[in-house]
């Protein structure tokens, strides 16, 4: 059936809200833990999820495909086909999520209060659930889209993010991508970029019973943390971008020596920096150095090392012309009965490894991100799955 011969309103009314509360409850009693820096086993992997997730797009008919990213870890597609005339949208997620460390039954989904309660269900396997339901829709009424529909189930977006680092290197690229984080389900459009590295000062080890026959590593890293004073401020004193407003700096882990007897010889500062839209990684590091190279001089035996990036991840500035933006908010304004705030995302995203123009839009708040009582509102979620049906049938009709 051609976009011209549906009746939106008809589609509208067959989003199931059972049927997909019933599928995240599903994918909540599948655990899906990132193993972080340790390697993927049975209790951190998103091998099950994924075989899940793949198996549901299997049974609805998408034609489906997966590559390991590493051993455990896959990313999932799903494709329903289009004849080629008009844009291939991706509705991308993530598989994973953080841990579950002081959660009591966190793979016991409960639903209590119109909310689903469980690890994983605003962020975000609301916005996976939802874009079954899409798919299910459009194949079940043989809708002929313009261009393909692409669902993405991403592996590692709570880390390093080489999920969406993967599809970056070898696809598949769409041409606008809607990502279904946590986002009570505003339009987001822009969000900072993110950057993390090891600041590491080297010393020279002695007992403390002498300590001036050493060079104490963990004084000389205090000596650069007091060389960040007013960075900050810097930074806030610099043009601000229109939505994400400044960048901002923050020491987030420090570690140094081993007992107390003995002067360290070594100490290690992990620090994040949110970076703007036309900051790199490049300019971040010649800020550092700036203010850390004077002590060389200053300070004797003074010897540092900047690492490479742990998190590396850009910012998102999709302009607020794209199709993308200007279709989701009108589908979030038909669907909520008021205009979308266009606010930017508070966190990082998969978004900009996409390599297209993408908005961040989903059921959930992230506030209850990462929480150990998380929930999602059930009517978010079929509001989202409506608000995503709605959008990609307008795309279709930009050829």
């Amino acid at each position: 059936m051609p976009p011209s011969s549906y009746s939106l309103q008809a589609l509208l009314k067959q989003v199931d809200q059972g049927s997909i509360v019933e599928l995240l409850r599903e994918m909540i009693a599948i655990p899906s833990v990132n193993p972080f820096d340790e390697p993927a086993n049975e209790d951190c992997r998103e091998l099950e999820i994924a075989d899940y997730y793949q198996s549901r797009m299997d049974h609805l008919g998408l034609l489906t495909s997966r590559r390991d990213v590493v051993s455990g870890r896959p990313n999932i597609f799903g494709r329903v086909k289009g004849n080629g005339a008009g844009p291939c949208v991706m509705l991308a997620g993530h598989l994973d999520t953080v841990g579950v460390t002081g959660y009591s039954n966190p793979f016991d989904p409960v639903i209590r209060n119109k909310r689903v309660y469980g690890r994983g269900s605003c962020d975000m396997k609301a916005g996976l659930a939802a874009f079954i339901e899409v798919a299910r829709i459009i194949i079940q009424n043989d809708i002929e889209l313009a261009g393909d529909l692409l669902i993405a189930g991403i592996a590692d977006e709570e880390h390093h993010m080489i999920g969406s680092k993967e599809i970056r290197e070898n696809g598949p690229i769409p041409d606008f991508a809607i990502v279904g984080e946590p986002t009570e389900l505003e339009v987001c459009h822009a969000h900072k970029g993110q950057l993390c590295m090891h600041i590491r000062t080297h010393g020279r080890a002695c007992h403390s019973s002498m300590p001036e026959l050493g060079i104490n590593a963990i004084t000389h890293m205090s000596k650069v943390i007091a060389a960040f004073e007013g960075y900050n401020d810097e930074l806030r004193s610099r043009p601000a971008h229109p939505v994400c407003g400044h960048g901002r700096f923050s020491p987030g882990v420090i570690r140094g020596g081993d007992i107390a007897s003995s002067v360290p010889d070594y100490c290690e500062l992990e620090v994040d920096r949110r970076m703007l839209v036309g900051e790199s990684t490049e300019s971040v590091v010649s800020e550092y150095r700036k203010r850390i190279d004077p002590l060389t001089s200053s300070v004797p035996g003074f010897n540092y090392e900047i690492g490479p990036a742990t998190i590396e991840i850009s910012a998102l500035d999709t302009p607020l012309e794209s199709p993308v933006v200007e279709q989701s908010a009108q589908a979030f304004s038909d669907t909520v009965g008021r205009a979308t705030e266009l606010a930017p995302f508070a966190g990082a995203t998969d978004a900009p490894n996409l390599l297209c123009p993408a908005v961040i839009c989903g059921p959930g708040s992230i506030r209850q991100a990462h929480t150990l009582d998380e929930f999602v509102e059930i009517d978010q979620v079929t509001d989202a799955a409506k608000i995503y049906l709605r959008t990609v049938l307008a795309m279709q009709l930009i050829v």
